[in-house]
């Protein structure tokens, strides 16, 4: 009777660690192409010091969620911080 419970708790934990290695891949690529981003934008000098400010912070939060292992929500912040980074460029 006791395999009968195990054996369930035992597959939804497997599928758990497997979704966070799909988000681990994605909150690293997005957030070292986020950070490569925010230095150029910072080499060519901008007008749009708010967005850049937003995506400095978001990036921020992001590798902290990272250190935590909370990756999916590295990788969202990644994402709005790189959009912020080219609002910045475009001087918005």
């Amino acid at each position: 009777m006791k395999a009968w419970i195990c054996v369930p708790l035992m597959a939804v934990a497997l599928v758990g660690c497997a979704g966070k290695k799909v988000y681990r891949d994605s909150c690293a690529t997005q957030l070292d192409a986020a950070w490569h981003e925010l230095d150029l934008a910072k080499a060519e000098g901008f007008a749009g010091t708010v967005s850049y400010s937003k995506a400095l912070s978001l990036l921020t939060a992001a590798k902290t969620q990272q250190q935590f292992e909370a990756f999916e929500g590295c990788t969202v912040k990644s994402e709005k911080a790189r959009f912020y980074i080219q609002e910045s460029r475009a001087g918005r």
